[in-house]
């Protein structure tokens, strides 16, 4: 064996050996085990169509926070208009706060005169957001939608 042909030899050794003794960790996903909480107010309408918007705030257990916005459009048999102030929503089976924004689907039934009050699980693939509010207003009916949460 020539020096030239020795020396490629034992590099390409040396390199293969340096290379398989790092440590090679496997590739996770992270887990979707991070817990947000939602804090907003929500204004809207319905007559046929239903249209509310309102803001927030998004507080996650790891320490992210954002501010949002919220926006409700959809459709049934209802009327009404009303308010909702100091509503909460905890959001589950999320990796980090991106996970959060989106479109959640909705469906319910509403009713109240004066004093209102709404509880309602949402879905969006796999993340869970349960609401929960009280206000004023009157509104009555049964709908279909989506409950937008994205960044302000």
């Amino acid at each position: 064996m020539s020096k030239h042909t020795l020396a490629l030899t034992a590099a390409l050794l040396l390199g293969t050996g340096v290379l398989t003794a790092l440590p090679i960790a496997p590739a996770h996903a992270a887990k979707a085990d991070v817990k947000c909480h939602l804090d907003f107010t929500l204004s809207g309408w319905s007559i046929i169509y239903k249209h509310a918007e309102g803001s927030g705030t998004v507080r996650c257990g790891n320490g992210q926070e954002a501010a949002v916005k919220i926006s409700v459009i959809g459709g049934g048999l209802t009327a009404g208009k009303y308010r909702i102030d100091h509503g909460t929503g905890d959001i589950t089976h999320v990796r980090g706060i991106d996970d959060v924004f989106g479109d959640y689907a909705q469906a319910g039934a509403e009713a109240g005169v004066v004093k209102s009050g709404t509880a309602q699980v949402l879905t969006k693939g796999t993340t869970s957001l349960a609401l929960a509010g009280h206000g004023e207003g009157i509104n009555l009916g049964v709908s279909i939608g989506k409950f937008t949460i994205s960044r302000r």
